[in-house]
């Protein structure tokens, strides 16, 4: 999936970004605070190592994110202002259909965009000590079945919902809408079921799915709360909430948060 594309992005040379060394689950080393650039510098200037650009208010930047955070991968961020031309062509030479997050990986040579894609990659080439690609074949196709679910059935008809907010009264789409809606009362549902005795998405570990979980729950509840007859999915949210790779990404994006067109 590609970013959220729920406004206009700005970068931010304050935003309380910081990466390298991070603890088991994504907790802060808060001694580690590089430098943000707010355009990327160009591409035969750039130090070897890893960089992702992305936005922090995007939902699928998010996902990466946590992955990221989780193994307290190494990487240096790259805040993109699609408003910006020469950043907005910086990001189209990445990746043409100009879309984050996007990952570079200067010492294989590699360009990597797409979350779920970013995420499979870092496990098969900057592994950490937490699998989010489960080792066995049978729980690996299940985190990769539920990383479909949350962004096909959470994710994309939370977009519809506030891509619609965005649009002038005359140009909105009240069946879409609808129909985003009763997709996610059906989602809703199904997580509600699964999650009776489940810790995180497949069980007791933290993997893929529930990086795909956490920012499409978030979103949603903003502008389809999960109200009283989910309090399994309502109590999921508040784990992921507290989970450190989580919390941290949703400390990065609150100055941002004001810019996010959906609301309770």
């Amino acid at each position: 999936m590609g970013s959220l594309g729920l406004l206009s992005v700005t970068s931010c040379s304050t935003c309380p970004l910081r990466t390298g060394a991070t603890g088991r689950g994504g907790e802060l080393n808060r001694e580690t605070r590089p430098r943000l650039t707010r355009a990327p510098a160009p591409i035969d200037d750039r130090p070897m190592g890893l960089e992702l650009f992305f936005h922090p208010l995007a939902s699928f930047c998010w996902k990466a994110l946590i992955a990221l955070y989780e193994n307290g991968t190494a990487f240096e961020p790259h805040i993109v202002d699609l408003s910006d031309p020469a950043q907005k062509a910086e990001l189209e030479r990445l990746w043409p259909l100009c879309k984050f997050p996007v990952l570079r990986d200067h010492d294989r040579g590699r360009v990597v965009p797409e979350a779920t894609i970013i995420i499979e990659y870092l496990a098969q080439h900057h592994p950490g000590s937490i699998a989010l690609i489960p080792k066995d074949a049978d729980l690996a196709r299940e985190a990769r079945l539920r990383d479909r679910f949350y962004d096909g059935y959470v994710h994309e008809p939370m977009q519809k919902i506030v891509l619609d907010k965005l649009r002038p009264e005359d140009k909105r789409d009240p069946y879409g809408v609808a129909q985003a809606s009763r997709l996610l009362d059906t989602a809703y549902a199904m997580i509600e079921a699964e999650m009776v005795d489940r810790k995180w998405a497949i069980g007791d570990d933290f993997t893929l799915a529930d990086c795909a979980a956490a920012p499409a729950l978030h979103y949603a509840d903003l502008i389809h709360p999960l109200g009283e007859e989910h309090p399994q999915v309502s109590s999921y949210l508040r784990r992921l909430t507290l989970r450190p790779s989580f919390a941290r990404v949703l400390q990065e994006a609150e100055p941002y948060f004001s810019m996010f067109p959906g609301s309770r």
